[in-house]
């Protein structure tokens, strides 16, 4: 959004973000404004679709891995579509408005979601449409539903807070999490009004931060994003995103069943972990690179950052089994990093529901 890059030093980013500002300059500063409430972030790079028709919600929700049909007008939530075997296709931020679902999603993404959506209306009452080019998204720390116009509404993330129906793989509840205090939301508002939107709230007081300040708060939060913490084998339990975007007893939907036996019989084959890095060399490991215990890689880097009070930090996914108290390395440009790790996603838990060590070996 031109409101945003022709502002003084702003410097565009790369890769997931391309294309709006990752920063102005001085990110440090620009993340501590973002986490106090006082900073906007472009996310014009943000795909918007709309699902209209009387049939809508019943239709996502059989579609998806929330449950959506008790959604009211201007409620936000989250839902997941995943393959027949459980892994993560589309992650969609859903707000229900005068009639209308609305999706937010990765750009990158809306072409194949809108296809494969289209392919399964039948003969449902619904109509699906890519809006992205129509409207603009501005993201801020705030857990308020309530907008001015000309913005339209705001999807308000509900991470991390672990809905009626979802489960948990985190060792700490919702209260100890650190993502407790984490608030976001992203406003979305028509193309046309943006920039005079934008210029507003800038005049008001507001200043405006880039990508790498938000990104260092999610991944401060152990948030996941789609296509920065998945691949094409993750899984929702691995990334400890059943607690917000997955409802276990909602009915059939597909990849319903892998997520099922999952959560009642085992445990994810990797987790998500956060990393304290060591800091002294001032670099921060590229995504994809390698973690390692000992001389055994164990997973990869998904998403770094430096934050304004913990320093460098990442999100990895690692294998399940790799002892939580080990001391792993990060390969860096410079050399190996030091890695101390958080448990995220719980190594080893008691399963909810199993059968007998005996009566599961007769089932294999």
């Amino acid at each position: 959004m031109d409101a945003f890059a022709s502002l003084p030093g702003a410097v565009l980013g790369t890769g997931p973000d391309d294309g709006v500002p990752a920063h102005y300059g001085q990110p440090l500063i620009e993340q501590r404004a973002l986490a106090a409430g006082t900073a906007l972030v472009d996310l014009s790079h943000r795909g918007v679709v709309t699902v209209t028709g009387p049939d809508r919600l019943t239709w996502l929700n059989n579609l998806t891995s929330q449950r959506l049909l008790d959604l009211g007008d201007g409620d936000s939530t989250e839902t997941l579509v995943l393959t027949p075997t459980g892994h993560i296709e589309h992650a969609l931020k859903v707000v229900e408005l005068d009639g209308t679902c609305w999706i937010l999603t990765e750009r990158a993404h809306v072409p194949a979601l809108v296809d494969w959506l289209d392919k399964m209306r039948f003969m449902l009452r619904v109509e699906v449409a890519d809006r992205s080019n129509d409207f603009a998204v501005v993201g801020e720390a705030s857990q308020s539903r309530d907008v001015e116009p000309p913005a339209l509404f705001a999807w308000v993330d509900p991470w991390p807070r672990t809905a009626d129906g979802s489960a948990s793989y985190a060792d700490v509840g919702d209260d100890e999490h650190p993502g407790f205090d984490y608030a976001w939301r992203e406003i979305v508002i028509p193309a046309e009004h943006a920039a005079d939107y934008v210029r507003a709230r800038l005049g008001s007081g507001m200043t405006a931060a880039g990508t790498t300040a938000s990104e260092a708060l999610r991944i401060a939060a152990w948030r996941p994003r789609l296509d920065v913490d998945t691949d094409d084998r993750a899984h929702a339990a691995e990334l400890d995103w059943l607690r917000t975007a997955v409802h276990l007893a909602k009915g059939c939907y597909r990849g319903q069943e892998a997520v099922a036996r999952l959560h009642n019989l085992g445990m994810p084959p990797r987790r998500l972990v956060f990393l304290n890095l060591d800091g002294s060399g001032h670099t921060l490991p590229d995504p994809g690179a390698p973690v390692k215990n000992g001389e055994k890689t164990v997973g990869r880097i998904t998403s770094a950052g430096w934050h304004y009070d913990l320093g460098p930090i990442a999100l990895a996914v690692i294998k399940r089994n790799t002892a939580v108290d080990a001391a792993l390395l990060v390969d860096g440009d410079d050399g190996p990093i030091d890695a101390a790790q958080e448990t995220i996603v719980a190594r080893d838990r008691e399963r909810r529901v199993g059968l007998p060590p005996n009566r599961r070996e007769l089932r294999r």
